[in-house]
């Protein structure tokens, strides 16, 4: 081989080396970004912007609105924490009907469903080889009911998703502290319920704070739970404890002002999650989670959006004396204004009763807070061929809605599947041909909506005040939403 034919070819691989290079400079990195030693705050930022979601994550998050229910032996005792003693005899919904709980759910604007299988108690909605502390040892359908077979069977038919709570506690069993005993254990019930239930779309992973046998605090195998997880339903999604979808930090429906998907907090189920994120002062109850002084000191972000869970009776579970305590239809607006409108999902809990049926109450609430979003959302006022934009840092763009227009609502919304990149904005509407402030905001992401007193505007304005890179707008509106 001649020194010019060595020459070129080594010449060639050094471009293919620099092509390579420049092309990573604008790729995406997909739920997970690590930055390199010795990078500024700037590269950090370019680099946070380019962090997305994946596919499963994505598409969870379009959800908006999802049900919890919780529902098993507490329901029949009229505890809130069962202590696992409880005898499986007493439960016995004879009326169960899980079609009437996904109707009033979807009519309700809920797009998927959270069944609570097992709760810290133990006890199993589903007739599990791993325990006798099931319904197979109670008098419902003479022990061979099956509420997570009635439920997916309902939700199939409604064209709702499912999910299962599975409590990572659990009370009944004697050797919870035995780590590696216990593990193989909720790895078998977990099989089950992921083999025998066709398509799983969420996973929730709750309650692991209680100490053990012999005073031990059990250790969770959390490789051999999400290999089990990822390998049964590649395409669910993982809550709480997983790392795909993060609770928000409280049960009240309380979002963040700046609520970021791309944050520094690192799931629980990681190894030293705990330890790194006291290194870096975070928790789900921290302010901030993904803003720049947090970048700073970051190593690694993940897209760990989160969720608002809360419930629509004071309890989680159902009790008789709540029955005039359900949440009204101005409550449930607020909540959803405060978890949808501030770039979270909603998980509403609802709770079926010792019948096995949603009660009458919930079920007219559900019906008026759908009734309301299809109303609110009826009327956009932004023609659908101006909503989408792509901002740098200190632009506008200008929306006419036309002479007589009356709104309250104005919604925003990124393309996240290309980043969460604003960090505040500013609307602003033109009134008697003055510009006026209508609202502010710190981060957009999925959705961010604005509830203003009722105004008439002909045209309004956005400013993205503050972005990463620029911003990539998907959908800008105004609407007027019902009067309660």
């Amino acid at each position: 081989m001649t020194a010019v034919r060595i020459c070129y070819i080594i010449w060639c691989f050094l471009c293919v080396i620099s092509l390579s290079a420049e092309a990573q400079k604008g790729k995406y990195f997909e739920k997970n970004v690590r930055f390199p030693e010795k990078v500024t705050l700037e590269e950090k930022v370019e680099m946070a912007a380019r962090l997305v979601p994946t596919k499963q994550q994505l598409a969870w998050q379009q959800l908006e609105l999802t049900a919890f229910i919780h529902f098993g032996i507490n329901t029949f005792t009229g505890k809130e924490q069962g202590d696992g003693k409880e005898f499986p005899v007493m439960f016995n919904p004879v009326a169960l009907d899980a079609e009437q709980w996904v109707k009033a759910l979807k009519a309700g604007g809920l797009k998927s469903v959270v069944l609570t299988a097992k709760h810290h108690d133990g006890f199993c909605l589903w007739p599990t080889k791993t325990t006798r502390h099931a319904i197979t040892a109670s008098p419902w359908k003479n022990g061979k009911g099956d509420v997570v077979r009635e439920l997916k069977k309902a939700c199939d038919r409604n064209g709702m998703r499912f999910g299962i709570y599975l409590s990572l506690l659990d009370r009944n069993i004697s050797y919870y502290g035995d780590s590696p005993r216990y593990n193989e254990f909720f790895v078998k019930q977990l099989t089950e319920l992921l083999t025998e239930y066709g398509k799983i779309d969420e996973i929730w992973l709750d309650g692991t704070s209680e100490i053990g046998i012999d005073g031990k605090r059990q250790e969770y195998d959390w490789e051999l739970i999400l290999k089990t997880i990822h390998k049964l339903q590649p395409n669910a999604v993982t809550a709480f404890y997983g790392d795909d979808i993060r609770w928000i930090g409280n049960e009240s429906a309380r979002g963040r002002g700046a609520e970021w998907s791309s944050v520094a907090l690192v799931p629980g189920c990681y190894p030293d999650a705990k330890k790194r994120n006291e290194e870096m002062r975070l928790s789900v109850f921290s302010r901030d989670l993904g803003g720049k002084e947090i970048i700073d000191r970051a190593t690694e972000l993940f897209w760990y959006p989160s969720e608002v869970s809360v419930s629509i009776r004071p309890s989680w579970f159902y009790h008789e004396r709540e029955d005039l305590k359900v949440k009204s239809l101005s409550e449930l607006v607020r909540v959803y204004f405060q978890s949808v409108g501030c770039n979270s999902s909603l998980l509403l809990n609802v709770s079926p009763d010792k019948r096995g049926v949603l009660c009458e109450t919930d079920v007219t609430r559900l019906k008026e807070f759908g009734e309301y979003l299809e109303k609110m959302y009826a009327k956009d006022f932004v023609s659908r061929w101006a909503r989408a934009w792509t901002a740098r840092q200190g632009e506008s763009k200008e929306y006419t809605l036309g002479k007589g227009c009356t709104i309250n609502t104005i919604l925003l919304q990124e393309d996240i599947s290309r980043g969460q990149r604003v960090e505040s904005f500013t609307v602003e509407g033109l009134v008697n041909g003055t510009w006026q402030v209508l609202g502010k905001g710190g981060t957009i992401g999925y959705k961010r909506l604005l509830h203003i007193p009722d105004v008439a505007v002909e045209t309004i304005r956005v400013t993205i005040n503050d972005c990463r890179k620029e911003a990539n707008i998907s959908r800008v509106g105004a609407f007027l939403a019902p009067k309660i």
